[in-house]
């Protein structure tokens, strides 16, 4: 790929683009609002597959079962949205090393599917989990670093003081796969850029309740969780993201400001390496959050 051609894939597309959304759906209540804000900008986004990423917290007893449940998560969603769509499961574990992928469904359909692309007309893909498939279709598929464009939520703020950020920790060596493999690449770190993108109950309520099966599960779902552990305080919720489908969406800066840098690596030990000879990347540093959430509603409830 041509320097010249890397800086026109790492601007926001101009027309309409082809998308795969890379997922751990069932991990928290903000994938939810993503792939519904992805299926609802058709104006400019087709959607052509969902994956289904590892995730192990409190809401899966290992990677295989985080995954599991996020597919359950993805296949619901379709159904509230009135949708169709190609859903993959993705890895049953983190990668052992930087060499060696994981195999899945999700991992082979990305690693196959680039090869309808290419750098003049990549396939965009919005990854908000743990970055496993992708990184194991690069090892399955070095094409993919030349024919996609992949846009992670992951990692937190370059000024933050450690990278142990949920999507980050949990597969080290697949970011470090990704970040090193010349695709062109959009980063949105959590804490310190995309945490401000953040709802309220009363806004919740007002905007989205009572206006049709989507925006009202995803209205209760987001209140639920919160009031599950901040009842009786003036809480809001992240919903991180959102703000990675919305990068595809960002013209004239609209939703998002970022900047042009050399891609670091990450470290074992949560910190990132600087790389100055590193390829081009985009690093988001600050979030529109009331532009981006108004289109958000309106999208949700139209």
């Amino acid at each position: 790929m041509t320097n010249e051609q890397r800086f026109k894939n790492l601007s926001v597309p101009a027309g309409k683009v082809d998308v795969v959304l890379d997922t751990d759906a069932y991990n928290e209540i903000d994938d939810q609002f993503a792939i519904a804000y992805l299926l609802r900008s058709k104006e400019k986004l087709n959607t052509k597959a969902i994956y289904a990423a590892p995730f192990h917290n409190g809401k899966s007893n290992g990677p295989k079962d985080g995954m599991e449940k996020s597919y359950q998560e993805i296949l619901k969603l379709l159904s509230l949205l009135g949708e169709e769509c190609d859903t993959f499961k993705g890895s049953e574990k983190y990668l052992d090393n930087e060499n060696t992928p994981v195999i899945s469904p999700a991992a082979e359909d990305l690693a196959k599917r680039v090869e309808d692309y290419s750098p003049e007309h990549p396939l965009y893909v919005v990854a908000i989990g743990a970055i496993t498939n992708v990184a194991s279709a690069i090892l399955l598929n070095p094409n993919v670093a030349e024919n996609a464009v992949v846009v992670w939520l992951g990692g937190h703020a370059h000024h933050f003081s450690h990278t142990k950020e949920f999507n980050m920790f949990q597969d080290v060596a697949a970011a470090r796969v990704v970040m090193k493999s010349g695709v062109p690449f959009v980063q949105l770190p959590c804490v310190g850029v995309v945490d401000s993108f953040t709802v309220s109950k009363p806004e919740l309520e007002f905007w989205l309740k009572e206006k049709n099966p989507v925006s009202d599960y995803l209205a209760q779902n987001a209140i639920d969780e919160a009031e599950s552990y901040a009842k009786g305080t003036a809480w809001t919720r992240v919903i991180w993201d959102v703000t990675a489908v919305a990068w595809l969406l960002n013209d004239s800066d609209r939703f998002m400001h970022a900047r042009v840098i050399p891609t670091p690596v990450p470290t074992y030990d949560n910190f990132y390496a600087t790389n100055y000879n590193g390829y081009p990347m985009i690093y988001v540093y600050h979030i529109n959050r009331d532009s981006l959430m108004t289109d958000l509603f309106y999208k949700l409830i139209k």
